[in-house]
């Protein structure tokens, strides 16, 4: 059974960093895009980032400049990296990929179950 563990969140003042990452278990082929998406109380789940299995990342406009998203494919992981954090980006974070799963070799999506990042002002 595949799953998606993040790890990482937690409660930092505006202005600092985290560090959150996102490990895939279980009988997986190969991993195609993979990303960050998160949900503040009251609003609906949005993008945050995402990476393709060739390294290319993509940002939604309001992390731009803050946030990195990267990967490794070895180790199944992909990893956000958030400077400059402001209270905005308090959310429940979830970790995305599309996983290519045998025996059928079907392409499917998975989520993680969430982590919480709180910035305080």
């Amino acid at each position: 059974q595949v799953q998606l563990v993040e790890s990482g969140g937690g409660l930092v003042q505006a202005g600092g960093s985290l560090r959150l990452s996102c490990a895939a278990s279980g009988n997986t082929f190969r991993l195609n895009v993979m990303g960050w998406y998160r949900q503040a109380p009251g609003k609906q789940r949005e993008l945050v980032a995402t990476i393709s299995s060739g390294g290319d990342p993509n940002y939604t406009d309001s992390v731009k400049g803050r946030f990195t998203i990267s990967r490794d494919n070895a180790q199944k992981t992909v990893y956000l990296q958030m400077n400059s954090l402001k209270p905005e980006d308090t959310a429940v974070y979830y970790c995305n990929a599309d996983i290519r799963v045998p025996p059928s070799y079907v392409v499917y999506n998975y989520w993680g179950q969430g982590t919480q990042v709180t910035v305080s002002s």
